[in-house]
C-alpha cells in the first residue's frame, strides 16, 4: 500500500474553521484547551479528575451492557477491568448508530481513537489508555441512520418505530439483509440475534475492533444518567448552557466563524418509551413538545431525581455528559464536530469539568488497484485528483496538446508533382493536360478529407481521455464529495479483508494530514 499525505486545506473539502485550527490560528485559541499533540497530554492527564466511585459506576454499567455479547474479546475484557484503575484514561469518538456502519468515516473515527491510544501508551507507559466508541443511542433522527450505500446502490431500513434509535427493535432489518448482493455473516448475526439496534451495533463494532480493545459506551443508562442530574437542575432553573453558548457564538461570529450547532433555552429532551421530544418552558409550565405531557418546576425536579433516565441531553449537553461519566482525555470527531465543540468551552468551565483535547479524525482517500491504473494511465498524481474536474480537464488538454493537423505541405508537394506530370503531358499530348488536372484535384480533395479524419480521430482520442478522467473522479468522489462521506465499509472490505488493519497501519492521528492510500 503506497501512502501519500497532504494538507487538509489542499483538499478543498474542509471548512476554514478546521484549517485555521490545524494551523493553530491565534483567533481560535480561546475556544479550546490543549492543541492535539502527544506532549499536550501530560497536562491533560493532570487536569482530568475522575473518582473511584465514578469508575465503579462506569464499570458496572458497562458490565451490564456487555452482557448482550456471548463472548467478549480478551483485549476488551482487559480494558473493561482497567477502567477501575486510577491510572486508566479513555480517548473517545462518537457516532450515530448507522446501519451496516454507514459511511466510511465511522470506521475512520474509531481507528483514530485506537491509534491515539497506541501512541499515548508508548509516550506515557505509567498510564493505561482505552479507546471508546460513544454510541449515540438516544439520537432520534432515524432518517440519518436508516440507509447506506454499497457498490453504488442505496439500501434503506423501513420501520414505523419512533424515539431513541438505540431502543429500536431490529425487526425489518432482515429485509435489508435479503436485498444485499451477497451474504455478510457478521451483520446477519448481529441484526438477527440482537434485540435492539444498540445491542446489534455493539456486536458489530466488537467484531470489527474487539482485537484492538475498543469499548462501546451507551449513555442511555439510569446509573450513568445520575451523573447528569446536577446539570439537569441548572438547565431547568437557570438555562445556563444556553447563556454561555450564545456568548461564545457571538465571539466566534465576530471572528468570522459560523456557529455549527444552535443552542436552545433548555438543551434537554424528555425520553420515555417511543418518545424523545424537547422540553420547553411556557410561563411556569415545563412542556414536552408533540406530547400531552407537562410539569411544574417542582414536578420536573422530582422527575430528575427519581427518573434521571428520562432526561436526554441534546447536542449542546451531550459532550458534557460524556466527560462526566468517562475518565476521558480527548474527543475525536469530524470537522463539523470539532467546530461545534469550540462553542462549549465555557459550559465545561461553568461545571468545573476538564475540557478534552479536540482531535480531528483521520480522513482518507482509498485508491484501488484498478483506479490507480487509470490514474497512472492519465499520468496524474494522487493529490491532483482533488482538483475540480474542469480544472483537471484543462490541465490534461494542455498536456495532451499536439501540433495542429495540417497537410498543407503535403498538398503543395503533391501539387508540385502533378505540375511536372502536367508539363510532361503537354509536351507529349496537350489533350491529356485536362485529365492530369482532374487527377490533381482528386488528390487535393483526398488530402483534405484525410486531414479532417485525422483531426477527428485526434479529438476522439482526447474525448476518451476526458471520459476516463470523469469516470475516475466519479469513482473516487461519489456525488462530488469525499469517498468517506458516501461509501460503506463493505464496498472495500469485501474484496480486501485486511482493509481495517491497513488503515490502522496507515493512520497517524497526530500528523494532522489527509491520507491517500493507493493499492499497488
Amino acid at each position: 500500500m503506497k501512502i501519500t499525505k497532504m494538507d487538509y486545506a489542499a483538499t478543498g473539502a474542509f471548512s476554514q474553521t478546521i484549517t485555521d485550527y490545524l494551523c493553530r490560528s491565534p483567533k481560535l485559541q480561546p475556544f479550546y484547551n490543549h492543541f492535539p499533540s502527544v506532549e499536550a497530554f501530560a497536562a491533560q492527564l493532570q487536569e482530568k479528575n475522575f473518582s473511584p466511585k465514578q469508575r465503579h459506576t462506569l464499570h458496572q454499567a458497562l458490565r451490564e451492557q456487555y452482557a448482550s455479547l456471548a463472548d467478549i474479546h480478551p483485549k476488551v475484557q482487559q480494558h473493561l477491568d482497567l477502567l477501575l484503575q486510577p491510572n486508566t484514561y479513555t480517548v473517545t469518538t462518537g457516532h450515530q448508530l448507522n446501519i451496516f456502519t454507514g459511511p466510511l468515516y465511522f470506521v475512520y473515527k474509531i481507528i483514530t481513537a485506537i491509534n491515539t491510544c497506541r501512541q499515548l501508551q508508548q509516550a506515557y507507559p505509567d498510564y493505561n489508555f482505552v479507546p471508546v466508541y460513544w454510541m449515540a443511542t438516544e439520537d432520534h433522527d432515524f432518517a440519518e441512520i436508516n440507509h447506506f450505500n454499497l457498490f453504488g446502490k442505496k439500501y434503506t431500513w423501513h420501520t414505523a418505530q419512533t424515539g431513541a434509535v438505540g431502543r429500536f427493535s431490529t425487526q425489518g432489518l432482515e429485509q435489508v439483509l435479503a436485498e444485499l448482493p451477497e451474504q455478510y455473516p457478521l451483520f446477519e448475526q448481529a441484526y438477527r440475534n440482537s434485540n435492539t439496534l444498540a445491542d446489534a451495533t455493539r456486536a458489530i463494532t466488537h467484531a470489527l475492533f474487539g482485537e484492538y480493545g475498543l469499548i462501546n459506551v451507551d449513555g442511555d443508562h439510569t446509573e450513568l444518567k445520575k451523573n447528569l442530574t446536577p446539570v439537569v437542575e441548572k438547565e431547568l432553573t437557570e438555562q445556563l448552557s444556553n447563556q454561555l453558548v450564545e456568548e461564545t457564538n457571538a465571539q466566534l461570529e465576530q471572528l468570522g466563524y459560523k456557529a455549527q450547532v444552535y443552542s436552545r433555552p433548555i438543551n434537554l429532551f424528555y425520553l420515555t418509551g417511543g418518545l424523545r421530544e424537547r422540553i420547553v418552558l411556557e410561563g411556569d409550565t415545563y412542556k414536552v413538545l408533540n406530547a400531552d405531557i407537562s410539569f411544574s418546576l417542582e414536578e420536573m425536579l422530582q422527575q430528575a431525581h427519581e427518573h434521571p433516565e428520562r432526561f436526554s441531553p441534546n447536542v449542546i449537553l451531550r459532550p458534557l455528559y460524556e466527560e462526566l461519566i468517562l475518565p476521558n482525555l480527548a474527543y475525536i470527531g469530524g470537522g463539523a464536530e470539532v467546530a461545534y465543540w469550540f462553542q462549549l468551552r465555557k459550559v465545561f468551565a461553568a461545571y468545573g469539568v476538564a475540557f478534552p483535547v479536540l482531535m480531528l479524525r483521520n480522513s482518507a482517500l482509498y485508491i484501488s488497484r484498478s483506479n490507480a491504473a487509470r490514474m497512472h494511465k492519465l499520468e496524474l498524481q494522487p493529490e491532483a485528483l482533488f482538483q475540480d474536474y474542469q480544472e483537471l480537464k484543462k490541465y490534461l488538454s494542455s498536456r495532451l496538446h499536439e501540433e495542429e493537423i495540417d497537410l498543407e505541405a503535403q498538398r503543395r508537394a503533391v501539387a508540385a508533382v502533378f505540375a511536372l506530370v502536367e508539363k510532361l503531358a503537354d509536351s507529349i499530348d496537350p489533350t491529356l493536360v485536362k485529365a492530369v488536372g482532374a487527377e490533381a484535384q482528386k488528390a487535393h480533395n483526398s488530402l483534405q478529407m484525410l486531414e479532417k479524419k485525422l483531426a477527428k480521430a485526434r479529438d476522439s482520442k482526447h474525448e476518451q481521455t476526458f471520459k476516463q478522467l470523469e469516470n475516475l473522479k466519479d469513482k473516487l468522489f461519489p456525488n462530488g464529495s469525499l469517498q468517506e462521506r458516501h461509501d460503506n465499509l463493505l464496498s472495500y472490505q469485501t474484496n480486501h479483508p485486511d482493509f481495517i488493519p491497513a488503515l490502522v497501519e496507515a493512520f497517524d492521528p497526530f500528523d494532522l494530514k489527509f491520507t491517500i492510500l493507493e493499492e499497488e
